[in-house]
């Protein structure tokens, strides 16, 4: 086994990472828009405190058919519990450059399944308990849709009646949960401005870029851990697979200053649920359509079919929502990872409920002793990102579909239980329903 902080360990390669990804360092300042830029505060000792959760592991799993199964495990976070941890960080850390330098305040506003939100709120508590910032010159606003409310979390951002104030956690429960992404957008346009005028900058925090650059890091983790010396799948449950785009670009970056072959550059599998399949639709078909999906028959109280590997075999509902966390229809990101994929290799798998349930006692051996245990009762899992991901790799042994890698890495992107977290107060939540709402919250 091996460990690291992606973030400490490899602070001096993110300004390479970082060049990987954007191109330019400078704030954006207007009424129209702003962002913090990239400029990274000095690594103290206050710097290494706030990053200290930024934790991974890499735990071999044993073998299954020909294949050889390796844990990447970024869920060390024990307050998040998620690999949305690396990024949350980075992105208050260009925050607190920016209000070191400028001395504005920011507040970061970001709509979100649930995890992103959580690791957002705590990497702004970590900031502020650090003494990186005040509360008042950095909060964040978070809008989540009441589908994930059970995995919205509790902290003193919640229970401290002035950060609770600060920092507000709004809920919408409309019919489509990704309308959360909409409704944050058109609030941002429309207020940004006024909140400027006030000495506040709103940053609408929902970029692919913001997501990136963190997730380079897990590359020069491998690169230290196990380098790629023959063929090798990479396998993550993903909704917009920012994870594994942002792994890819820490591989330009290994590949353009020699450390690495492009001939050794691992494959990817996309590992998806029935309820948002879109890129495994659009890497196999060249659409979002679900007309592309197979027909399912009912036989003995289960759903059916045999047509396709690539999609359960067996569903207790065609439509089911595995998990809510991963909730993106139409991803943008499905071209620049279809084109991962033909370049480097790689596939994508659709699972369901039925074949996690039915691989979960394997599954639970797999993981046993890794610090990613899964509890003996299914029914307290709160967060499916990793049993979907093992899953989906066993199915793909066993369908043929990985028969060309040797060498299989499971990203362990997110792995909690009821027991893990006291639930979020309903006192710290305000339903919301229209962009005034959310003004009423956010600018009063």
């Amino acid at each position: 086994m091996h460990a690291a902080n992606l973030l400490i360990d490899y602070y001096d390669r993110l300004p390479a990472s970082i060049a990987a990804c954007v191109d330019d360092l400078e704030p954006v300042r207007s009424d129209i828009g702003f962002s913090p830029g990239y400029h990274l505060p000095a690594l103290d000792a206050d710097v290494e405190r706030f990053l200290s959760v930024a934790t991974a592991r890499w735990e071999p799993l044993g073998e299954y058919g020909e294949h050889r199964l390796t844990l990447l495990d970024l869920t060390g976070n024990p307050a998040t519990g998620t690999t949305k941890t690396f990024a949350s960080l980075m992105i208050v850390a260009r925050a607190v450059e920016y209000i070191r330098r400028y001395g504005e305040a920011v507040t970061i506003f970001s709509p979100t399944s649930a995890n992103k939100g959580v690791a957002l709120r705590d990497a702004v508590l970590r900031a502020i308990e650090a003494g990186l910032v005040r509360p008042d010159q950095l909060r964040t606003v978070i809008l989540a849709p009441g589908s994930c409310l059970a995995k919205l979390r509790s902290s003193r951002l919640s229970t401290d009646p002035e950060l609770r104030e600060l920092n507000p956690m709004l809920v919408y429960n409309g019919p489509e949960p990704e309308q959360v992404k909409a409704l944050g957008r058109a609030f941002a346009d429309k207020y940004a401005g006024d909140l400027r005028a006030n000495g506040e900058n709103l940053w609408y925090s929902l970029d692919l870029a913001n997501y990136l650059v963190a997730d380079t890091a897990r590359a020069y983790f491998e690169h230290a851990a196990s380098p790629v010396a023959g063929p090798r799948l990479h396998a993550h449950a993903v909704s917009s697979a920012f994870g594994l785009l942002g792994y890819h670009r820490g591989r330009d970056v290994l590949e353009s200053s020699g450390a690495s072959s492009r001939e050794h550059r691992p494959a990817s599998l996309l590992v998806q649920h029935l309820g948002t399949p879109d890129m495994v639709l659009n890497l196999r078909n060249g659409s979002f359509d679900r007309a592309d999906l197979p027909q399912y028959a009912l036989t003995d109280g289960l759903y059916r079919q045999s047509a396709d590997p690539r999609f359960p075999a067996v569903t207790y509902d065609p439509d089911e929502v595995l998990d809510p966390t991963f909730y993106t229809h139409r991803p943008a990101t499905s071209p620049s990872m279809n084109a991962i994929i033909e370049r480097s290799g790689g596939d994508g798998i659709v699972v369901s409920l039925a074949e996690c349930v039915a691989r979960y006692p394997q599954v639970r051996e797999l993981l046993a002793g890794t610090g990613c245990e899964l509890p003996a009762d299914f029914r307290t899992l709160r967060e499916w990102s990793l049993v979907m991901a093992v899953t989906g790799v066993l199915n793909a042994v066993d369908r043929g579909l990985a028969d060309d890698w040797r060498d299989v890495v499971v990203h362990g992107s997110g792995r909690y239980t009821s027991a893990d977290y006291t639930p979020l107060e309903p006192e710290a939540m305000t339903e919301v329903a229209t962009v005034e709402d959310v003004a009423a919250v956010v600018c009063r």
